[in-house]
């Protein structure tokens, strides 16, 4: 099987018409563009325009040779958002909802006379402007057009099945791992067929670990399945601490009087490694507890919108795993081939997601339009895709899905979960219940009887009523309905995913002995707290904070105010990122990443954050996603001899801090003090310096200085070498170009 790249000479244009599909049609006004392709590219368009526009469309020719004729051609698009529809010659091949799922054609059937055929794929981005989350329009802009590889797979027609080759790791240790390889042979030829099909398995060094060959008869336009078990010796197993990855290739030969013909080979990286969970020793990765060190991301690569560049996937799990992430969760959605290859090869557990709404719409025009008819076609692309991938641990049903809250909805629950088994039993599976919204139809009855004491009168989206009622959300969430229907879902589950519902952990350990939790959405500023509770209760295996990585939507959640419209939900343009990430849209950490890494037991380097001194005084209003006003800067030029207040993150039990060889104090911090300690000075210009103690003795030092001299713009291009393996350079390295003053 060839794998042909087809991302180049597309064109495009913003206003579809039926005029695409003419052979004729004058390309000449259309922007010619590269694949992966963003429908908005930078800088943005006007957001008011953006949101009238629906139909897209893109156009490129295709030289197909007359000996492809006699096999198969299946044209691949590894994602286009959204309801594409491809058109071959002007003939429609194929309709596919599902905007984050792989989809795929065979072209044979509408291929025209001479070399030269028309790819033509129309797209509506009505949808795009409503996905997750809550169809912010500066979301949209990251979400729309054919943003992954489109490729063109080259075989015979008797061929192994595109991606049909899986590898279950059926048991393994230090010693030996067995595996369970199967595969499905397709011939589309007139005949029966003898084939011989061999299999090689070779490790990170290219030595061959395992192989063998046996014959398969296959009938005249019929599949035919086969399975071959295969052991091997002092495997490699992996984790997110030993990424060893594993190549098999599985060959067909046709069995003639004359010799062997080769008809297909195909390829596929896989890990050894196994997991389980369960309520007395956690998620265990080959037989070794391991706590989830987790961030919810979305698809996008920030600024550079959705396109999917391999080059900005590495980066961007590179830099999650140096802050002291070990997981991630996909919100809310199947993720791409190209961040999995990414998770697979740097060492990074994955939740993967399905669906961010079931049949009810949590916005015009989104997914639940289509989902009674498309969930099991997307729900199957999505474990086909993921199957030989390591880094894949769970799989969500849904995220914050109304419907949990219903009878109507567990039964649902019930054949999604089922039907995912059917075809993967080897993960764990979850889903994100979030309080509110499992309260089903009862929400306004508890929320009243919480709040009758109370002139708090909440309204709004979920994110207004979680902020408002943040201080009643564990009354809210320990409520006898809530309990039921929680109940409901997770018994049909692995593992309870809880979206900002972490105070149950302690009381459900107890009184559901047999429930595995994991904090599947959460506060950052609630870490400590939540990592304490997590680290000594065995049925708790993690937390995946909202979130890791900046995103565009949400506009404004992570800014803190002082004013109406500055921050929060109330801000207002030029706000449109959340600022919440750990890591901010460029890839640099915030104060929050350091301290998480510092609860996490990642560093014992302390780190030093300055309250905003230019608002000393001032209450700022912060979501509960906010840590506070923070900056880790001593550079305040208008500010000289005016009160600041400092904070420093330590693991140790006491910090130092010292300004300009003068000690400003010495204060308790470590897990004991939520690893927080707060110094109040005034600024002075010149070296701020902390320094952590364990027991008297130290353990790390980190310092701040006043900027000086004259402001100097750096253009510095980061080496993705370091980021990026180099079997994925074959389609060529996107460099980053960052500017620093």
């Amino acid at each position: 099987m060839q794998r042909i790249y087809l991302n180049d000479n597309w064109y495009f244009t913003k206003n579809y018409t039926e005029d695409l599909l003419n052979p004729e049609a004058d390309l000449s006004e259309l922007e010619k563009v590269r694949i992966p392709h963003n429908v908005c590219e930078l800088p943005y368009s006007n957001f008011d325009e953006m949101s009238l526009q629906q139909l897209c469309g893109y156009r490129r020719s295709l030289i197909v040779e007359d000996a492809w004729r006699s096999g198969h051609l299946l044209l691949t698009f590894e994602g286009a958002a959204h309801e594409a529809v491809v058109y071959v010659n002007g003939h429609q091949a194929v309709k596919h909802y599902g905007g984050y799922t792989a989809f795929s054609v065979d072209i044979l059937p509408f291929l025209a006379e001479g070399s030269e055929q028309i790819i033509t794929v129309r797209l509506d981005s009505r949808e795009s402007l409503n996905q997750p989350p809550f169809g912010s329009v500066t979301e949209s802009l990251t979400y729309g057009g054919i943003y992954r590889d489109v490729t063109l797979l080259k075989s015979d027609r008797c061929r192994i099945k595109e991606d049909s080759v899986q590898l279950t790791t059926l048991e393994a240790d230090q010693e030996m791992a067995v595996l369970m390889l199967r595969g499905q042979i397709t011939n589309q030829h007139a005949q029966n067929m003898n084939i011989r099909v061999s299999y090689e398995i070779t490790d990170k060094e290219g030595n061959c670990v395992a192989k063998a060959s046996f014959r398969q008869f296959v009938k005249e336009q019929s599949d035919v399945s086969f399975q071959r078990r295969a052991a091997v010796e002092l495997p490699y197993l992996w984790s997110s601490e030993t990424p060893d990855l594993y190549q098999c290739s599985v060959s067909l030969y046709e069995m003639l009087p004359e010799g062997e013909v080769l008809l297909d080979t195909q390829e596929t990286a896989f890990g050894i490694r196994t997991i389980v969970a369960d309520t007395k020793r956690g998620f265990r990765v080959n037989g070794k507890t391991v706590k989830l060190r987790g961030a919810c991301i979305h698809h996008d690569s920030g600024l550079l919108g959705s396109a999917t560049y391999e080059t900005a996937q590495y980066r961007q799990i590179a830099k999650l795993k140096q802050a002291g992430f070990n997981a991630i969760r996909m919100a809310h959605h199947p993720i791409g081939e190209a961040l999995l290859r990414a998770c697979d090869h740097l060492g990074m557990y994955v939740m993967e997601e399905t669906f961010d709404m079931w049949q009810s719409c949590k916005s015009d025009f989104d997914y639940g339009m289509f989902f009674e008819d498309q969930w099991r076609n997307d729900v199957a692309l999505m474990v086909q895709k993921d199957y030989n991938h390591p880094s894949v641990v769970m799989y969500s049903v849904g995220n914050e899905i109304p419907e949990f809250g219903t009878d109507a909805g567990a039964g649902f629950c019930a054949e999604i979960s089922d039907y995912i088994r059917s075809m993967d039993d080897t993960r764990l599976l979850t889903c994100g219940i979030n309080g509110i919204f499992i309260t089903g139809d009862h929400l306004d009855e508890i929320v009243t009887e919480i709040l009758k004491d109370s002139d708090i009168k909440p309204s709004g989206t979920v994110n207004d009523y979680l902020t408002v009622m943040d201080n009643y959300m564990p009354e809210l969430v320990a409520h006898p309905v809530v309990d039921e229907n929680i109940d409901k879902i997770c018994a049909l589950l692995d593992v309870a995913g809880y979206n900002y519902m972490t105070s149950r952990y302690e009381a459900d350990a107890v009184n559901y002995p047999d429930r595995v939790m994991v904090g599947s959405e959460t506060y950052p500023p609630q870490i400590a707290k939540n990592w304490e509770i997590i680290k000594r209760t065995d049925s708790v295996i993690g937390d995946f904070t909202w979130t890791g990585w900046d995103y565009m939507g949400e506009s404004g959640i992570g800014l803190p105010a002082y004013h109406f419209g500055e921050g929060g939900f109330s801000a207002q343009f030029p706000a449109t990122l959340d600022y919440v990430g750990d890591i901010d849209i460029t890839g640099f950490r915030r104060p929050m990443s350091y301290y998480r890494e510092l609860v996490f037991e990642q560093t014992k380097t302390p780190y030093i954050a300055v309250q905003n001194p230019q608002h000393y005084g001032e209450k700022p209003m912060l979501t509960p996603w906010i840590l506070g006003d923070l900056t880790a800067s001593w550079t305040w030029p208008e500010c000289e001899d005016k009160p600041v207040i400092v904070e420093v993150y330590s693991a140790g039990d006491e910090v130092e801090l010292i300004c300009n060889g003068v000690l400003l104090g010495r204060q308790p911090a470590g897990e004991a003090n939520q690893y927080r300690a707060y110094f109040e000075t005034t600024y002075q210009p010149g070296t701020l310096l902390a320094v952590s103690y364990e027991k008297g003795a130290e353990i790390g030092r980190r310092e701040l200085k006043t900027v000086t001299g004259d402001t100097v713009l750096q253009v510095c291009v980061e080496d993705m070498k370091d980021y990026v393996p180099e079997q994925t350079t074959e389609k060529g390295i996107l460099q980053y170009i960052f500017l620093s003053i």
